[in-house]
């Protein structure tokens, strides 16, 4: 649903907005703020958005506090709201699994799956739907001429459905389930939706696709803003699908003049890092396969390098070793300024999964989405369309590394990188995009059908630029990067002037 303002977007910004002033207004007590902000954002006696008004600011009160990087509570738990408050102000409160959450009574408990007729059915004379049924689950109901499906035989096969000719079949899906590659989702015993957190990669698919906003993550916008005014230097490091995320008139200098509004000491473009992550990538290519790896999985998307190596862990070592761009941007700010602070600002949610492996929580401090972080300009009033242009900053990416946001752009790089190097190479690569696709792509890896190839895995359809974070159409966003970076001074990663510091940031 990116790029549609539904109510569900409505109360998101909302609730980042009031948790970022809330940051922000240091005289206010955090403990009774919080209290109060469910009847701020949910106002008057009547709901707006569900018949109950108490459901509504119960919901809201929940989403505050994963907000504020606290627990998510059950419907049982009558603590006051800000319980544990307190913790918000330390830095590692982020850090406390899960990210992703269920809201249980936001949750519309759904049907996990159902085949059922709807009232398009003409009763034709043909009733193909009757006739493919492998269960005899289907019947022409005399008393209206329609089709009617017995519940207790049907399969769920939707073989009737693909044979309606007036598509008066359906079959629905439970939306969060539908959306999620890894078939982390079930139900409760109430039949609320239930995350299994050992299948769980935190691509936030589910989160985006739920109709009911009755799934979050937490965040660390508290945090963010809590560091900057304790005086500490903040830098920006921010992904290559921020073009066109926060309007289509926001330049990268304008972006930059209103993080430094915020008290950001400065702003790097992680597709430097994308870069660096290329030129690393393209070297292990080169020297592991096929030699010694039958194929070699890109690094750069968590969600898809995780799923990797939890459904195939004996083809582990096929996942690239190379660190990721938000990892190589990161080192190489806090090379430059060894008492940095990084905020990595980007599309992803399983971004923040990373951020908090112990390898990596030394050089990434912080993780937020673009969403989130449009909440922090709300709040501030920063009008970033109106901001001057601020030159300066890290701005010798390549156009492949700013095209590592869209789906192909990971391969693309590689490859380019490889041909420059070693022209007689001749390299072979295969994409794909959404967490289904990408298992099915290492499926046919492991049965040989791949051996010799570079494998690059995106876990959200479309790319980066379709990630759990984002707020813009999948297609306009991949355009607008499109654009971006075919103005960069470089074609080839291999050209930028920081690869020469790669050997410096992975030893």
């Amino acid at each position: 649903m990116r790029g549609v303002e539904t109510r569900i977007q409505e109360i998101r910004h909302k609730i980042f907005r009031e948790v970022a002033r809330m940051a922000y207004h240091t005289e206010w007590p955090i403990d009774k703020r919080i209290e109060d902000l469910p009847y701020k954002i949910i106002p008057g006696e009547v709901g707006n958005f569900r018949n109950d008004v108490f459901l509504e600011r119960a919901i809201v009160g929940e989403r505050l506090r994963l907000a504020m990087g606290l627990p998510c509570r059950g419907a049982g738990e009558h603590a006051p709201l800000s319980d544990n408050i307190e913790a918000a102000d330390r830095a590692e409160t982020y850090y406390t699994p899960p990210l992703i959450n269920v809201i249980k009574f936001a949750c519309n408990a759904c049907n996990e799956k159902r085949v059922f007729v709807t009232d398009g059915c003409q009763g034709c004379l043909a009733h193909p739907c009757v006739e493919v049924c492998p269960k005899d689950a289907i019947r022409l109901d005399r008393t209206n001429g329609r089709s009617y499906i017995d519940p207790d035989k049907c399969i769920k096969c939707g073989k009737c459905a693909d044979v309606c000719a007036y598509h008066a079949i359906i079959v629905q899906e439970r939306p969060c389930a539908a959306a999620c590659g890894m078939n982390a989702i079930s139900s409760d015993g109430n039949g609320k939706a239930d995350i299994d957190y050992e299948k769980c990669v935190s691509c936030g698919m589910c989160l985006v696709n739920c109709p009911f906003g009755a799934i979050a993550d937490k965040s660390q916008i508290f945090q963010v803003i809590r560091a900057i005014q304790s005086g500490e230097k903040v830098y920006a490091a921010v992904a290559p699908a921020f073009v066109g995320q926060f309007g289509v008139k926001v330049t990268p200098g304008k972006l930059r003049a209103a993080m430094k509004a915020l008290g950001f000491t400065d702003v790097f473009e992680v597709a430097v890092g994308a870069d660096l992550c290329a030129a690393s990538e393209a070297e292990d290519f080169v020297k592991e396969v096929p030699d010694k790896l039958p194929f070699m999985a890109t690094s750069c998307c968590p969600a898809w390098s995780v799923m990797a190596k939890k459904l195939f862990p004996e083809y582990a070592n096929c996942v690239s070793m190379a660190l990721t761009p938000m990892v190589l941007t990161a080192r190489l700010i806090k090379k430059q300024n060894p008492n940095a602070k990084v905020v990595f600002i980007g599309p992803c949610a399983a971004k923040k999964l990373e951020a908090k492996r112990r390898t990596i929580r030394s050089d990434v401090d912080f993780v937020l989405t673009f969403e989130e972080m449009a909440g922090i300009f709300d709040a501030r009033h920063v009008d970033i369309e109106a901001m001057d242009e601020e030159p300066g900053g890290v701005n010798d990416a390549s156009e492949d590394g700013r095209n590592f946001a869209v789906s192909g752009g990971v391969a693309a790089a590689v490859v380019d990188v490889i041909h420059e190097l070693y022209p007689d190479i001749e390299i072979h690569t295969e994409s794909a995009e959404g967490l289904k696709e990408c298992r099915q792509l290492l499926q046919k890896a492991v049965l040989g059908k791949y051996n010799g190839y570079l494998l690059e895995g995106m876990a959200c359809p479309g790319g980066c630029v379709a990630g759990a974070g984002t707020m813009q159409p999948v297609k306009k966003s991949q355009k607008a990067v499109n654009l971006y970076a075919s103005k960069a001074n470089h074609k080839s990663s291999n050209k930028t002037e920081y690869v020469k510091e790669l050997d410096k940031l992975v030893n």
